[in-house]
C-alpha cells in the first residue's frame, strides 16, 4: 500500500523553486517503518538522560516526565514495530538482503518492544497510582530506571540488526574496499605504509 500525499503551494510572487513545485510524494511502508524507527531508540535514550538528570537534581516534576516519555515511547514503539512486517514484504526481495538478517531484525525487535511495553506499563502505573503522592517511590523509580535502560539496549540493538539489512558497511566482517587514486589518468591502487 502506498500513501500518496499531494503538496500544492501557491505562487506569492516571483518564481517557485522546482522542490516547492505541485509535486505527488509518495510513501510506502519502508518509508513508514523507517521514519518512525528512529523515534523509540531516541526516545528511550532521552528517557534515561532525563530520569538521571531528575535523580541527579532529585526532582519531582523531572521524574515524572521522564515516566512520562517512556509511556510515549512504549506507544511509538507499536506502529514501528507493526509496520515492520509490510516492510520487509517490499525488501525482501531486493538484491543484497538477506532473510537471516530479517529474522534477526525481527526477533530483537520483538524483545525491543517487550521491554519498552514493561518500562512503559511501570511508568503508567507508576504515574496513575502515585499523581496525588507528593513524591513517586523509589521502587518505581529505580524499576522504570532498569527496565528503560535494557529497552534503550535492546531498541539500539534491534536498530543496529535494522540497519545491516540495506547497509552492508555496518555488517560484522565488513572490509571496505582498497583505495585507488589516479596518476596520469590511470587508476592504481593505493600502497598502505607497513613500517
Amino acid at each position: 500500500m502506498a500513501v500518496t500525499a499531494p503538496y500544492k503551494f501557491k505562487r506569492i510572487g516571483g518564481t517557485i523553486p522546482n522542490i516547492f513545485q505541485e509535486k505527488e510524494v509518495s510513501m510506502n511502508w519502508a518509508h513508514v517503518h523507517l521514519l518512525l524507527s528512529h523515534l523509540p531508540v531516541i526516545g528511550t535514550i532521552f528517557g534515561v538522560l532525563l530520569l538521571l538528570l531528575a535523580l541527579l537534581r532529585n526532582s519531582e516534576e523531572l521524574k515524572r516526565v521522564s515516566l512520562g516519555v517512556f509511556v510515549l515511547t512504549a506507544l511509538i514503539a507499536l506502529p514501528v514495530y507493526f509496520t515492520g512486517e509490510p516492510a520487509e514484504e517490499m525488501v525482501e526481495n531486493l538484491p543484497g538482503v538477506a532473510e537471516s538478517l530479517i529474522d534477526k531484525h525481527k526477533d530483537a525487535a520483538l524483545f525491543a518492544l517487550l521491554m519498552a511495553g514493561g518500562a512503559g506499563i511501570v511508568a503508567l502505573a507508576g504515574l496513575i497510582l502515585f499523581r496525588r503522592a507528593e513524591r513517586l517511590p523509589g521502587w518505581v523509580v529505580a524499576v522504570a530506571l532498569v527496565l528503560s535502560l535494557a529497552t534503550s539496549g535492546l531498541m539500539g540493538w534491534a536498530a543496529n540488526l535494522g540497519g545491516q539489512i540495506r547497509h552492508t558497511e555496518i555488517r560484522a566482517g565488513f572490509t571496505a574496499p582498497a583505495e585507488t587514486e589516479t596518476e596520469g589518468g590511470q587508476e592504481t591502487k593505493k600502497e598502505e605504509d607497513h613500517e
